[in-house]
């Protein structure tokens, strides 16, 4: 699987399946070590768009409104 070319979807899908597959408990050591690298790069690279797509929208707002916005936190 290349990672770099995946869709924020595809990515957090994958991620999805790492999870279950290492909360099954099945797999041995090694396996279970290689499934949380790959699930370390892919929530890294989640994180990464999740940013990037929250940088362009306050790009964006304050292009608009000519002033930055923050977003709001949830409680």
């Amino acid at each position: 699987m290349n990672e770099d070319n995946l869709t924020f979807e595809a990515a957090l899908a994958a991620l999805e399946e790492i999870v279950k597959k290492l909360e099954s408990g099945e797999g041995s050591l090694d396996e279970s070590m290689t499934l949380f690298e790959n699930g370390s790069r892919l929530a890294a690279q989640c994180t990464a768009m999740l940013d990037r797509a929250e940088q362009k929208v306050m790009r964006l707002i304050s292009a608009e409104s000519g002033a930055e916005v923050p977003f709001a936190e949830e409680a």
